[in-house]
């Protein structure tokens, strides 16, 4: 499960999403996610998968590379729907004790179920697509009007950007750290889900020590090389507007109208 995790990877292909400004994609994921929890129809979530999908062919990501992390939110995805269908006032459809399912709570959990759904799927897109490089200039380019209240905008952008870069990195140190422990005779895979959780327990240690060890070599190696923050940095390959960012803009654009449509008529 730990290896099905795919925020904060990059999968390297020749499509025309990897080669968009990440400005671009920033607004587009954003957008995306404002409007899933905004639809309260099936019309706007059946406008969010058609939408999806046309994104996830383009980018010429593998459709079961892109939900393998949808298994990291399973117990998730479990818990939303039990609390959903029971604690959701409305018309009773079936009643086990003093637990009522309502009709109500069916039709929250399964919005609830796309929704959570698609948030991961389409923030992997966005990972999957982008860069860490990337994604921190169009973070840092974005949020530029920011610096005139004295927002410090790139050192933002570098600590989201590092954050997600590590995500692959600490799956791979605990994949390690698992496989080690188990060819000591640590068991992970027996025993009911409480047992499961105890024994993933002597895993945070070794974990911690890995990330500080990790984030005190890269401090280093950023103080070694010089680094002193945004103020006068220039850059190697400046963001610029392509014609295909401008069509990518009036898509979205397009999808906002329509999804105001949606939730105020449908």
């Amino acid at each position: 499960m730990i290896r099905d995790i795919t925020i904060g990877q990059y999968y390297p292909t020749d499509s025309v999403i990897h080669k968009l400004d990440p400005r671009v994609k920033l607004v587009g994921t954003i957008v995306f996610i404002i409007s899933l929890f905004v639809f309260r129809s099936w019309v706007g979530y059946v406008l969010a998968t058609f939408v999806l999908a046309a994104v996830i062919k383009i980018s010429k990501v593998p459709f079961k590379f892109m939900i393998r992390g949808l298994k990291s939110i399973v117990i998730l995805l479990l818990i939303t729907v039990i609390f959903n269908l029971f604690l959701t006032p409305g018309e009773t459809l079936i009643q086990i004790w003093k637990l009522r399912i309502t009709k109500e709570g069916v039709v929250t959990a399964v919005f609830m179920i796309f929704r959570l759904m698609y948030l991961i799927i389409g923030s992997s897109v966005l990972t999957l697509t982008t860069t860490p490089n990337h994604l921190t200039d169009g973070l840092e380019k974005g949020l530029n009007p920011l610096k005139k209240i004295k927002v410090p905008v790139h050192e933002i952008s570098m600590i989201m950007s590092i954050a997600l870069r590590f995500i692959p990195i600490l799956l791979e140190e605990t994949d390690k750290i698992m496989k080690a422990q188990m060819a000591r005779g640590a068991d992970f895979e027996s025993g009911g889900l409480i047992k499961k959780a105890k024994s993933l327990v002597p895993l945070l240690v070794p974990l911690f020590i890995s990330a500080f060890r990790r984030s005190n070599d890269l401090a280093m190696a950023m103080e070694a090389r010089g680094y002193r923050g945004g103020d006068g940095r220039t850059k190697m390959k400046p963001l610029v507007y392509k014609n295909r960012d401008k069509i990518a803009y009036g898509i979205i654009a397009l999808y906002l109208v329509m999804m105001i449509c949606v939730v105020k008529f449908v």
